[in-house]
């Protein structure tokens, strides 16, 4: 059912009383707000749930029961560590 069609099953002639559809549906008790931390408003947080989420819906669907850390260290390139010049010449006159 869409929001219009609950809304004027509810109160038929709304629009004589609201300005907009979402006040109506406010008022109605159709809609409500959720009220959440500002800290959960960040982009990045927001999809990091989702992409938690979207794993998670994955790994059922099709029971896959791998472990995150291996999908992390096989997609993770190989680092690379860098030695100091002084490292380098101790080595040289170890062989």
């Amino acid at each position: 059912m869409r929001l219009r069609d609950h809304v004027e099953a509810i109160l038929p002639e709304w629009e004589r009383w609201y300005p907009s559809l979402f006040d109506a549906a406010a008022d109605l008790g159709v809609i409500r707000a959720r009220v959440c931390p500002p800290s959960s408003l960040l982009l990045s947080r927001r999809h990091a749930v989702i992409y938690g989420e979207a794993v998670q819906a994955f790994r059922e669907r099709w029971n896959a029961q791998e472990e995150e850390e291996n999908y992390r260290s096989a997609c993770q390139p190989a680092r690379v560590t860098r030695h100091s010049p002084s490292s380098r010449a101790s080595r040289r006159s170890n062989r």
